[in-house]
């Protein structure tokens, strides 16, 4: 009788190593060089894109996914780009181009937003994912289920 080895779940326990890439090759995150990461699935660790990808994986598997823009961090939304008043931006905030500013909205949500031109006057805040809009590449090596 063949052991079946168990599969992962989508509400899975797991140690793995991953390396997050954009299609022309630039380095967003990367666990191989370092320890492997644990992470619970379902519980946002990892975006549920992508976590999708390792459904059905098990132990010892080494994959490698191509994971267009709409399928990982979604399309760049341009509405999602926005001329905010400088005025409207939380004084402790150290305002710079080419920055990452973190909010909370009046009802108590956090958010970020990041920094693509300041004037006199406004700053040009783009509050899309930093990923949005860029086809990415994800490979694993699952290392075991806990």
């Amino acid at each position: 009788m063949q052991e079946t080895k168990p599969q992962i779940q989508a509400d899975s326990f797991l140690t793995l190593h991953y390396r997050l890439t954009t299609q022309d090759g630039e380095e967003v995150v990367s666990t191989f060089d370092l320890g492997p990461a644990t992470i619970q699935m379902g519980n946002g660790e990892l975006n549920e894109n992508l976590e999708a990808c390792l459904v059905g994986l098990i132990p010892g598997e080494h994959a490698i996914f191509e994971v267009p823009a709409e399928a990982g961090f979604g399309q760049h939304n341009p509405v999602l780009v926005q001329r905010i008043a400088r005025s409207a931006i939380p004084v402790d905030q150290d305002l710079q181009e080419n920055t990452l500013i973190e909010f909370t909205s009046p009802e108590g949500a956090e958010f970020a937003g990041f920094v693509r031109e300041i004037d006199a006057t406004h700053a040009l805040m783009d509050f899309n994912h930093p990923l949005a809009g860029k086809s990415l590449r994800f490979e694993v090596q699952i290392i075991g289920l806990l």
